[in-house]
């Protein structure tokens, strides 16, 4: 036993003080880390996932049954359940872009390229993107809500024990409804819109219609809808696949369901948005303006 005021022998095995910090402080930066690396290993792993449900899905392309009933009800409901809101948004947005591109110019008496600008614009941008976002709001948000009403309520277990496979029986024909019918939405979307804008500039402001219709020509180019197109192919691409994702993987009961629809409308959107400046910067990389 030791004396009073004489060190014990457990105050000697014990590491000093200063360690214990050190290694506390340690595990503390070790943590800090992890945590702000996380969301971007969660993104990693939330794209691989998109990504093998993609690839899943084309695989089965070239495998029977085919099951034509099935590409066929999935277009008319992305494509012809969109038609109306699509048709709406188009002839407003092309509306209310030539009336501002009207009193824009007409500081410079130049009120006739309004057409011109307003249809490149179309093409280019708004009809491919706001197209997208309203499939995203009706098409992706309708898919992700279906087919997690079919897992939670066991449907889908039930196709995979009649060896039906669920991904080419359920996201395969809706992925191709959603490249077919997204570059004919959207082209439907820049003829209503240009509708639109020749009403208000024409007939409301008084644009010559000579002059109208010649500068659209000068300054719209085909290939300005080329390019609209293909981007209407990717974004119909992602948006139904995020909303296939959302209701393949939902759980939770109802509300897992209804988070998985939020998600799809966000997610769609937000790829939209983003895919938006990647595509136009290649696009116009392989096809500069002085090009076209």
């Amino acid at each position: 036993m030791s004396a009073p005021g004489e060190p014990s022998s457990s105050d000697h095995d014990a590491p000093p003080r200063s360690e214990n910090v050190a290694a506390t402080a340690g595990r503390s930066i070790l943590v800090g880390i992890k945590e702000a690396v996380a969301p971007g290993v969660r993104l990693l792993d939330l794209i691989g996932d998109h990504v093998i449900l993609f690839a899943r899905a084309v695989s089965w392309l070239p495998r029977r049954p085919v099951r034509a009933g099935n590409y066929l009800e999935a277009c008319e409901y992305v494509g012809f359940g969109s038609l109306s809101i699509v048709l709406l948004v188009g002839a407003f947005t092309g509306m209310v872009m030539s009336l501002q591109s009207v009193y824009a110019f007409r500081q410079f008496q130049l009120e006739s390229f309004a057409g011109g600008t307003t249809g490149k614009a179309l093409a280019v941008e708004l009809a491919p993107v706001l197209t997208a976002l309203m499939m995203a709001g009706r098409a992706g948000a309708g898919i992700a809500t279906e087919l997690g009403t079919m897992r939670i309520s066991e449907q889908i277990d039930a196709l995979e024990s009649m060896a039906v496979n669920p991904i080419q029986f359920l996201v395969l024909p809706r992925l191709i409804a959603g490249m077919l019918m997204g570059p004919i939405l959207t082209l439907l979307f820049f003829v209503i819109a240009m509708i639109g804008a020749y009403f208000v500039a024409v007939v409301v402001e008084g644009v010559d219609h000579g002059q109208f219709i010649l500068h659209t020509r000068e300054i719209l180019n085909p290939i300005d809808i080329v390019q609209g197109e293909i981007k209407s192919v990717v974004f119909g691409l992602l948006v139904i696949l995020i909303g296939c994702y959302q209701g393949f993987n939902a759980h939770g009961g109802g509300r897992g369901v209804g988070l998985g629809t939020t998600r799809a409308v966000v997610y769609g959107s937000v790829v939209v948005l983003v895919s938006d400046y990647f595509l136009s910067n290649v696009l116009l990389r392989l096809i500069p303006p002085e090009v076209a």
